[in-house]
């Protein structure tokens, strides 16, 4: 109410939330609780010790440093109060490797000689596998893209990243494209089998060339 009186009068404002014109006015002379008094001051020294840090101390951090200064507080109090003023700490979290070159293996021929464009489309595919980070952990994200129109013409997600996901992404290009004579290039990780080059087959999955890694 009191950021909006500007725009509303506060009488209707009350009505529609359903509080007093009185109480709000009470409200607004009100010294603050002690402990919301004891919050800004806590607030304000944990925002000085997250600027000293580079921003990169998180609440566990930030909790241990002012143990250290003699200054005892919970830690999800001081959890609670970064979050409401959007500050975090800078995550060492460890994320998921989408190529693993398999050892020893042979390296595929690059058919595109690390040239990335196409003069028309189902000429050049390019296809990679990524991760979503999600509440539930990670899921895995394969796709196929026309390198000409820069459309994805196949892709498939799931909670693992093996060599099935990829070739599901890949059955789904070659069943919406024509894909005659299409180069597809991948990177060396071998759940994708490197590079592949794409010949023959109308109804049925091509024969494919392919230098498996």
């Amino acid at each position: 109410m009191k950021a909006n009186r500007a725009r509303w009068p506060i009488a209707m404002m009350a009505r529609l939330l359903g509080v007093s014109t009185s109480g709000y006015y009470t409200w607004l002379v009100r010294e603050p609780a002690m402990r919301t008094r004891s919050d800004a001051q806590l607030l304000a020294h944990i925002r000085t010790l997250h600027a000293s840090s580079r921003g990169t101390y998180g609440a566990p951090r930030i909790h241990a440093q002012l143990a250290r200064e003699g200054i005892h507080v919970g830690r999800k109090r001081v959890a609670r109060l970064m979050r409401m003023a959007g500050l975090c700490g800078a995550s060492r979290r460890r994320w998921p490797r989408t190529t693993r070159p398999r050892a020893g293996a042979r390296r595929a021929p690059d058919l595109v000689r690390r040239h990335f464009s196409a003069e028309a489309t189902n000429v050049l595919w390019v296809a990679d596998a990524t991760y979503v980070p999600t509440g539930e952990g990670f899921l895995y994200l394969a796709v196929v893209l026309d390198v000409f129109s820069r459309r994805v013409v196949g892709w498939a997600m799931s909670n693992h990243l093996y060599t099935e996901l990829m070739l599901r992404a890949f059955d789904m290009a070659l069943q919406q494209r024509r894909h005659d004579g299409v180069i597809l290039h991948s990177d060396q990780g071998c759940r994708l089998a490197g590079r592949f080059s794409v010949c023959g087959g109308n109804n049925h999955r091509p024969t494919i060339a392919r230098s498996i890694r």
